[in-house]
């Protein structure tokens, strides 16, 4: 579901209302320097929630970040949602990442799964399969399937997906959000061509990822 970038996530406006609220009342009641540590949290919050907003390549068959991050893998690998062998690319959100989850290519979303699980360490590859997720399976106009997974982490425990089955997404179109801290997984055809390595740094939407 695409809105107009209010640079603040609104997924993030209570949190910020609350710590901003706390420090500014302990301020006033306290003084200022009691309210030293809440301004900090706030701050941490502000930039937590932060979401700018990205301009996507017009190169037609680049295949997009759908999170900002590191790369932790990049390997052939069953995808379990269409069951064929693939290219995954998996992007890990530190809590200081933009959280907000864009859609990595143009397609038409043919199937949601969202399966419950555990909260390890979204940097380790048994997240993928443990932790709590929620999977896309996108169509392209050329018949290709394509899947992206948000997967909760050790902190994060909450998966937000606006979109449904049947809805169409562009690339970049920003389509959920997972709160503190993940990864996203993109599982692609085996013919793509990865334009990324583990450990480099990645940026939803601005950042190439593969190409298909």
């Amino acid at each position: 579901m695409n809105y107009p970038h209010p640079i603040l996530a609104r997924e993030g406006w209570p949190y910020i209302a609350g710590a901003l609220a706390t420090a500014i009342l302990v301020a006033y009641f306290f003084g200022f320097a009691w309210s030293i540590p809440l301004w900090l949290i706030a701050i941490f919050v502000i930039q937590f929630f932060r979401d700018p907003p990205r301009q996507a390549t017009s190169q037609t068959n680049a295949v997009v970040s759908p999170a900002d991050g590191r790369i932790v893998r990049v390997q052939k690998t069953l995808d379990p949602y269409t069951q064929a062998e693939s290219l995954l690319v998996s992007v890990f959100m530190n809590v200081f990442n933009v959280h907000s989850n864009r859609s990595p290519v143009d397609g038409t979303i043919e199937h949601v799964e969202y399966r419950a699980g555990t909260f390890v360490n979204a940097d380790l590859d048994k997240a993928s399969s443990e932790n709590e997720r929620n999977a896309l399976v996108l169509k392209l106009r050329d018949g290709t399937r394509i899947s992206v997974v948000q997967v909760a982490g050790l902190i994060a425990r909450r998966i937000l997906c606006y979109v449904k089955p049947g809805e169409a997404l562009s690339r970049g179109q920003r389509y959920g959000f997972i709160r503190f801290g993940s990864r996203v997984d993109v599982y692609l055809p085996l013919s793509a061509k990865p334009k990324v390595a583990v450990g480099d740094k990645v940026y939803a939407t601005s950042t190439v990822i593969a190409e298909l």
